[in-house]
């Protein structure tokens, strides 16, 4: 059962539709406890940018959190890259249509950045797990970013963070390089190259992760058996959403002990 084909479909639907992509946008910032959690960090770390501030969007995908940003703190400038050509030229388009200048983007690829004391703030959301060479993109996150800077990262966690039960189960999502971090290890690795750590939370615990499945993997895996099964899609969500919602809130609202994401915010001294 896979993931990144649903992406695919849903990225072809949207890129050239304004007012979809915006509903995508909702819909992402509704129904996944990721974007609860990392929004409230931003919240955090961003409520007192001054005009100045300048943000790197580290692997902005289909730039859902640029936009959040864009549009929640818009004094701040953010430049986003990605790997992934089509999704950049999609994301230059969408933002150039709905007037939201301040937003740059560019392709690059972290392992070869060359900026320096250039950025007030790194943002980096289930990007680390697909990048082999982690700690040479850590020690290019420390040079990028200005003194007293802040990076801020979410993946998943080494509990199951990619849906799979060991270091030797295939990922359940096709691209990565690691089936998560363990704290201590990422901790250690983002020492090694100067950063201190401010913040280490784990995210997706017992209740979390019991909405990940209802809400999230087990429509997944209906449609990985068929496109046509979106039609039950509306009487899926009809009886489990109140529920799947309710989970969500516990553990957004809950200082989880263990669970299968990490929340990590570290500082450039």
């Amino acid at each position: 059962m896979k993931y990144d084909p649903i992406k695919k479909i849903i990225g072809v639907v949207v890129r050239k539709r304004p007012g979809l992509r915006i509903l995508f946008y909702k819909v992402l910032g509704i129904m996944f406890l990721r974007e609860w959690h990392v929004k409230r960090e931003l919240q955090m770390l961003l409520g007192q940018a001054k005009s100045d501030f300048e943000v790197y969007d580290a692997g902005s995908g289909f730039g859902q959190y640029s936009y959040y940003m864009a549009k929640r703190f818009p004094s701040i400038r953010i430049f986003a890259v990605d790997v992934k050509e089509e999704q950049i030229a999609d994301c230059r388009e969408f933002f150039r249509t709905v007037g939201l200048s301040r937003c740059s983007f560019a392709i690059e690829d972290l392992t070869q950045i060359q900026h320096a004391n250039r950025f007030d703030f790194i943002l980096s959301v289930d990007v680390m797990e697909h990048v082999p060479d982690d700690v040479g993109v850590f020690r290019n996150f420390f040079k990028a970013l200005k003194p007293r800077g802040h990076i801020f990262i979410n993946t998943p966690s080494n509990l199951g963070g990619s849906d799979a039960g060991s270091v030797d189960d295939a990922s359940f999502i096709e691209e990565h390089a690691r089936n998560g971090y363990g704290a201590d290890e990422i901790r250690i690795k983002l020492e090694s190259v100067g950063f201190v750590i401010e913040k280490l939370k784990y995210t997706y615990g017992t209740w979390g992760n019991l909405a990940w499945k209802l809400g999230i993997k087990y429509p997944m895996m209906m449609l990985n058996v068929s496109k046509i099964l979106f039609v039950l899609l509306p009487f899926y969500y009809l009886p489990t959403l109140p529920f799947t919602f309710l989970l969500m809130f516990l553990d957004y609202t809950r200082n989880n002990k263990t669970g299968t994401g990490l929340n990590v915010v570290a500082r450039k001294p």
